[in-house]
C-alpha cells in the first residue's frame, strides 16, 4: 500500500479522476484511430491527446503537492470540456464513455482549483 502524504491526500479523488480521464482518452483515442471514420475525427484526436497529457501531468503535480496544481487543474478542466463536447459529438461507445469521463475529471478539476 502505498503511503500518500497527508498534505496530497486532500487531491486524492482528483487525482484519480485524472487517472481514469487519461486511461479513457488513450483508450478512446486507440479506438478513434480504427474507426472507418478516422479521418474525419481529427480534432478528436487531436483533444484526446492533449487531454490525456494534461490529466497525467495534473495527476502528477497534485500528487507531489505542487504549488502550480491548482493552476493546472484550471486549465486541465478547460481541455477536459473540450474533449468531452468533440466526444459527444461521436455515437461510439469509447467516445462516450471518454466524454463521461472526461466531465467528471473537469468537475473534479473544478473543485480542486476552487
Amino acid at each position: 500500500m502505498a503511503v500518500v502524504h497527508t498534505d496530497v491526500q486532500q487531491y486524492k479523488k482528483c487525482i484519480d479522476a485524472c487517472n481514469s480521464c487519461m486511461q479513457a482518452c488513450e483508450q478512446c483515442l486507440t479506438a478513434c484511430l480504427k474507426e472507418p471514420d478516422a479521418a474525419q475525427r481529427g480534432r478528436c484526436v487531436q483533444l484526446l491527446r492533449d487531454c490525456a497529457d494534461i490529466c497525467a501531468l495534473a495527476s502528477r503535480v497534485m500528487s507531489r503537492g505542487s504549488d502550480f496544481a491548482g493552476a493546472i487543474c484550471r486549465v486541465c478542466a478547460e481541455i477536459c470540456e473540450a474533449c468531452a463536447q468533440e466526444c459527444g459529438r461521436f455515437q461510439d461507445e469509447h467516445c462516450q464513455e471518454c466524454a463521461r469521463e472526461c466531465r467528471a475529471c473537469a468537475e473534479e478539476c473544478r473543485r480542486m482549483a476552487a
